[in-house]
């Protein structure tokens, strides 16, 4: 790749394929958007496209960014391994057509997702080089753990949020001169977002907050054998029990099992008025329901990056996120009945003031002056020669 010029912009394509990597990206893409030295085009695919999921390309449409293709790779959720294959198939042809024939100077991927594992294929296919942001961290219970470090070999730049996750990124061969610590996006949104008061987000739930209540997200865990709808049902035991609460609850992500998921929670909701179910919040929405909870409840990773900073604590149901780095607000328990309810005892009780171990809140500066010197007006050599650690 070559940006011959200083006078040339660099030519960035940011791939969004998730609310949720969008929602964490968004202050990176805003500055790269404002960057004088930037072109910031914008691939929109995946789950953002689909009407189960809540269409959530209008989040992205109304914040003004520049979408340049929008790609269609999955027409539902993906029920099985042979449906996955051929989502991450289409992917690959997709995108490796969409680069071939755009030619962006550097691809921009958030995280660990299958689709983003296919996007970074068709960048290597291309010989365009990627920057990972959230490399190095583990997620023991979910086949998002080998795309996460697969995604990670076939990048130039790494953009970690701890240093013990960039110096995992350095294990795997990395030069530890293209690995940073800038620590999580998801830390400056929250402390930047103006959220909305409680009476203002009941209306747009059409939800009466007249109740303390929880934020609930529950994914599948994805390197466990039909276990989804198992635990799910433990937790559904522990939310009936609780009518004198109410529940805010997102449906799961495009996973194995999560339209399993998704349709279980749509028939508890109609048994328990006590609980809704979205398809997407959207940052604001979800940001503000967190402000005012008494706790988060479920396996998102969010649960353990972002929530800390609201100084509200986590309930972490089973493996799905095992292996990440906790702040002290997290409170693990196993999938089944009686330990989530000795947990949300604990959870209300809790009365901490919370250190969040994913950085400071200045992450997009950071991340657009590394991007900006990597980058810009350089010449990049994409043979990478593996660093071995001394011994």
């Amino acid at each position: 790749m070559t940006n011959s010029t200083n006078t040339e912009k660099l030519k960035i394509c940011a791939v969004t394929t998730t609310r949720a990597d969008y929602g964490i990206m968004r202050p990176l893409l805003w500055k790269l958007d404002k960057a004088e030295w930037c072109d910031l085009v914008l691939a929109v695919t995946g789950t953002h496209l689909l009407k189960a999921f809540g269409y959530t390309i209008k989040e992205v449409e109304k914040d003004g960014l520049n979408i340049d293709k929008k790609i269609s790779i999955m027409s539902k959720a993906n029920d099985d391994a042979i449906e996955t294959a051929n989502i991450m198939a289409k992917t690959v042809k997709k995108f490796t057509e969409y680069f071939n024939e755009r030619r962006p100077d550097v691809v921009l991927l958030l995280g660990d997702r299958f689709e983003t594992f296919e996007v970074a294929a068709a960048c290597t296919i291309c010989r365009i080089p990627i920057i990972h942001i959230a490399g190095g961290e583990t997620t023991e219970g979910a086949i998002d753990e080998v795309f996460r470090h697969s995604i990670s070999k076939m990048s130039y730049l790494h953009l970690a949020s701890t240093e013990a996750y960039r110096n995992r990124i350095i294990q795997l061969g990395e030069d530890p001169k293209r690995v940073y610590n800038t620590g999580a996006l998801g830390v400056e949104n929250v402390l930047n977002v103006k959220c909305l008061d409680k009476e203002e987000l009941g209306k747009e739930l059409s939800f009466e907050l007249d109740k303390p209540y929880a934020v609930v997200t529950f994914h599948p865990v994805t390197l466990e054998n039909d276990s989804a709808i198992d635990q799910l049902h433990e937790l559904l035991k522990v939310l009936h029990r609780h009518q004198e609460m109410k529940f805010i609850i997102t449906k799961a992500n495009a996973d194995l099992s999560g339209e399993k998921i998704n349709a279980e929670l749509e028939k508890f909701v109609v048994k328990n008025e006590n609980c809704i179910v979205v398809s997407s919040l959207g940052t604001l929405k979800y940001f503000s329901a967190i402000k005012y909870c008494e706790c988060v409840i479920g396996n998102s990773s969010s649960g353990i990056v972002e929530v800390p900073s609201f100084n509200k604590p986590t309930i972490n149901i089973g493996d799905r996120q095992k292996g990440r780095i906790q702040a002290d607000s997290t409170i693990n328990c196993r999938p089944l009945e009686a330990d989530i309810e000795k947990a949300l005892k604990k959870a209300l009780k809790f009365d901490k003031n919370v250190v969040n171990p994913y950085g400071d809140g200045k992450t997009s500066d950071k991340m657009v002056k590394i991007i900006k010197k990597t980058f810009y007006g350089k010449d990049i050599e994409l043979k990478k020669v593996f660093y071995d650690l001394e011994k």
